[in-house]
């Protein structure tokens, strides 16, 4: 199996060349994953719009291995000869690299057969609401298909090439967003003892949820609360009626995530009234923790290291993927696959990881795939 993903990884760059070149954001993938499809052997069953399964190996309890389609409104500034081609829009965060080494796994386990089925999970919308993995895992498809397991693989620039972080338990918090709204009284800008300033209220509410974190939260605990947007009034002389703050708030853990979001209502109500005003809160439920099966890795880590891949310590962050939809649903395993060593950021318009990371990636799927067959 390995000598013939060897063989594929070859026709591999190639098509990770026309997927870069030709990058489709979230929502608008049905490109992508005609070009994924067509270059595919197996049963496919679509899902929705834009999502996919390809069955490759016969039948069985398969295992299910997941690249996602989307590019992201980046404007690309790498100046390679196959840069994207859709001005505004660019695979920034690996996503191509993963695609291109999952047709090569699947073309390899359809040459010469595998322990066990597989499914390539072809997921648009990792990038934005709603999320593409949650609506493939509510879809049924993967208990129709038997699955006994994902795997999943992410480049990670913040890892020196050659290495994979295979990490037990939670590696990605949850991520909600939320608008908080302050309403108060507005009035001319010289006689603010005659309004109910919610600029000022909101100014207050920011500082207390920070205070909130360190002193409401275990220490021991990773909860990060960011406010990111502001906007109030329109006028220089004029005290508005209201002013707006939306933010992230991520956890580690499904309790915090869930007191996290009682206290910061809480907060924002008392300490808006305490300056005369009203607060409320609504947030947008985003992606739970991602949680990786013990078994899993236990498993995939000697694999990892026979296909010489160095396994780095535990690897973990606040930051989040629908890929965690997937771990609530089957036991589940994500990799981090290094790219850079700490040289380049995910997200940036200069991220590009080289054509050799397809190797290291496959290779993460391949050594997933047969510790949970």
């Amino acid at each position: 199996m390995l000598a013939e993903l060897e063989r594929q990884l070859e026709s591999a760059v190639d098509i990770r060349h026309q997927i870069h070149a030709r990058p489709c954001v979230s929502g608008a993938e049905g490109p992508t994953l005609n070009l994924a499809l067509a270059n595919l052997p197996g049963a496919v069953t679509r899902i929705g719009d834009t999502a996919a399964v390809v069955r490759v190996g016969g039948e069985g309890p398969a295992v299910a291995v997941r690249a996602e389609l989307d590019a992201l409104a980046i404007t690309e500034r790498t100046g390679v000869d196959w840069a994207s081609r859709h001005p505004g829009a660019m695979h920034a965060c690996g996503h191509d690299v993963h695609l291109a080494a999952l047709i090569a796994l699947a073309r390899a386990v359809d040459a010469v057969g595998g322990p066990a089925p597989l499914l390539a999970v072809l997921q648009p919308r990792e990038e934005t609401y709603p999320s593409g993995a949650a609506e493939i895992a509510e879809s049924g498809v993967l208990q129709a298909e038997q699955c006994r397991s994902v795997i999943g693989a992410h480049v990670q620039p913040l890892l020196p090439a050659g290495t994979v972080a295979c990490t037990p338990g939670v590696v990605n918090g949850s991520s909600d967003e939320f608008t908080l709204t302050v309403r108060g009284e507005g009035g001319h800008a010289a006689y603010p003892h005659r309004t109910r300033d919610p600029v000022m209220a909101l100014a207050h509410v920011i500082v207390a949820l920070q205070s909130m974190i360190s002193r409401a939260i275990d220490p021991m605990a990773s909860v990060v609360l960011s406010v990111t947007t502001l906007s109030a009034g329109t006028a220089a002389n004029v005290v508005p009626g209201q002013a707006v703050a939306r933010g992230t708030v991520r956890a580690m853990t499904t309790a915090d995530r869930t007191d996290v979001h009682k206290r910061l209502v809480e907060v924002a109500d008392l300490t808006a009234r305490a300056h005369g005003c009203c607060a409320e809160v609504e947030f947008v439920h985003g992606e739970p923790v991602l949680d990786n099966d013990a078994n899993l890795v236990k498993a995939t880590a000697p694999l990892l290291g026979e296909l010489g891949l160095r396994v780095s310590e535990d690897l973990r962050s606040a930051g989040s993927d629908d890929f965690s939809y997937f771990s609530e649903l089957l036991p589940s395993l994500m990799m981090f696959v290094g790219t850079h060593g700490g040289a380049e950021q995910l997200h940036s318009p200069t991220f590009l990881p080289p054509d050799d990371r397809i190797r290291d990636v496959a290779h993460a799927m391949l050594a997933g795939y047969l510790a949970a067959t």
